[in-house]
């Protein structure tokens, strides 16, 4: 796609954000320089009537989800940046609906066979009509020969095309915010535009998602909260995706808490405390829990599905998690700073008692009221906020375990108003504390260093490093005697001459 095809693109997608107010939002118009007021009062000129409704995230997100599959997805990135455009905003964003009139039946059903390489017949008894459609991709009911019901997921036809080209005009808005706006610098929006690109890149290959439900399901299996779908291999392609049907109903239907014998509390316990146990026990954890992914059935059983972003976490980022909650659970926020420091996530130049004391501003208006006023999400973001003070690096896996645990502790209490997420999380946090900073695990940790260094020492002894070789260059040596000689000579000669002239 050539430039000038991209800067029309382009200019498209500014008139839609112009007309729904969400290019420069009115609410903004007081942080900004006098040009940039002038600038958005002239564009308001041109904003609709209706599209201009509600706060700015909400009008970003109707704008993004017009603009096709690459903008949903920039949308769905910067959700994940609470600690940048603050909660509220990034809430709104992360409400994006990516729903289409589906493409028809008979399309699919040629798109699965040429994906699969073999009949359609071969692998489903029945392929029914699609249950749900968005912008990459549409869902089908079916059943196997063996009479098990399915979930099959096809992409879209010609969906690479479309996406090459929105990618195309991302590229080239990251480029001109870039050149022309210098603080959107901060926000480093070609890397950023990179970043929305490949994970678009991996989501238009079904395998990949295949293999995430699959990986996550091992995880899940070992915790009763939540579940995986089985993943269908025979039905698995780069454009089609097979999964075990999920029981139950999406909790996006009103009607789904409206099951006989379902327990609201034991369920919005069972959503937070699988998504804790994911990230602090496996270090991966579906990063997209809304309620739409999220199938639920009596009493509490619950079927996550769309592993389309799956978050994964180091050892380093499981702990410093772990230690954060259960240091402000303790209010020790001595513990909580030194945390940051020892991971390297606050340069040591900065001083650790002016950062604890950051962190109490924090945590104490948390204590003293009721669990329900009290919002964890909310609570990192404020941390993330208050890090920023003191140069702290802030991982992109921090933000995105940040974002989805605001969806998860709103999506835990729209099933139960009165559920207290921190009572919630105590037996996981405490249990990952018990595990892996007990005396136990502390000297497993010592001995796998010992042993680590012991490979390295024997390695060492099997292939010593060769001495670096040095080539001495031989020189007649009277040549460069004389030289100096004469320098120095002649350097003594002028020092007699000026004492003599002083004199």
């Amino acid at each position: 796609m050539n430039r000038l095809a991209a800067f029309l693109r382009l200019m498209g997608a500014g008139w839609r954000l112009v007309r729904a107010d969400a290019l420069v939002p009115r609410e903004v118009e007081p942080l900004l320089p006098p040009s940039a007021r002038l600038a958005g009062r002239l564009l308001r000129l041109f904003a609709g009537g209706r599209t201009r409704k509600g706060r700015p995230g909400e009008r970003l997100a109707r704008a993004l989800e017009g603009l096709g599959p690459v903008a949903i997805k920039m949308g769905q990135f910067l959700s994940t940046r609470a600690d940048i455009f603050g909660a509220t905003f990034a809430e709104d964003l992360s409400h994006l609906k990516d729903r289409l009139a589906p493409f028809p039946t008979a399309i699919a059903r040629a798109e699965v066979e040429r994906s699969l390489a073999r009949p359609i017949d071969s692998l489903y008894a029945t392929f029914g009509e699609p249950v749900g459609a968005a912008s990459l991709a549409q869902a089908h009911e079916a059943t196997l020969l063996d009479g098990s019901k399915v979930a099959v997921k096809v992409l879209r036809p010609g969906i690479e095309r479309r996406v090459v080209e929105d990618s195309a005009t991302l590229r080239l808005a990251a480029d001109l915010a870039h050149r022309l706006v210098p603080a959107a610098r901060r926000l480093r929006p070609r890397e950023f535009v990179e970043v929305v690109i490949r994970a678009l890149d991996l989501e238009m290959d079904l395998r990949f998602e295949a293999a995430g439900c699959a990986e996550l399901g091992e995880a899940m299996a070992l915790d009763t909260h939540m579940r995986a779908p089985a993943v269908v291999w025979d039905g698995v392609g780069k454009r089609v995706l097979t999964l075990a049907w999920a029981p139950g109903a999406p909790l996006s239907d009103p009607r789904a808490l409206e099951q006989e014998g379902l327990d609201r509390k034991a369920l919005a316990d069972n959503v937070t405390r699988g998504f804790l146990a994911q990230a602090l026990d496996h270090g991966l954890f579906h990063a997209d829990l809304h309620e739409g992914n999220l199938f639920v059935s009596a009493p509490a059983a619950i079927t996550a599905v769309d592993y389309g972003i799956v978050g994964r976490l180091g050892p380093a980022e499981r702990k410093y998690l772990a230690e954060i909650l259960y240091g402000f659970l303790s209010r020790d926020y001595v513990r909580v700073a030194k945390i940051h420091f020892d991971a390297g996530y606050v340069p040591a130049h900065q001083d650790m008692d002016a950062f604890a004391q950051a962190l109490r501003a924090v945590g104490e208006p948390v204590f003293g009221r009721d669990a329900r006023q009290v919002s964890m999400g909310k609570l990192l973001a404020q941390l993330f906020e208050i890090t920023a003070l003191f140069e702290m690096a802030l991982r992109p896996e921090l933000v995105l375990l940040q974002k989805t645990m605001v969806t998860v502790e709103g999506v835990a209490r729209r099933i139960d108003p009165s559920h207290d997420l921190w009572a919630a999380s105590d037996p996981v946090v405490r249990r990952w504390i018990a595990r892996e900073l007990s005396p136990v695990a502390r000297m497993k940790e010592l001995a796998d260093e010992a042993l680590r260094a012991l490979k390295a020492m024997a390695r060492y002894a099997e292939q010593p490093p060769t001495p670096p070789a040095v080539v001495v260059e031989k020189r007649a040596a009277w040549p460069w005697f004389l030289a100096g000689a004469g320098a120095m000579a002649l350097a003594f000669a002028a020092g007699l001459g000026v004492s003599s002239l002083l004199g």
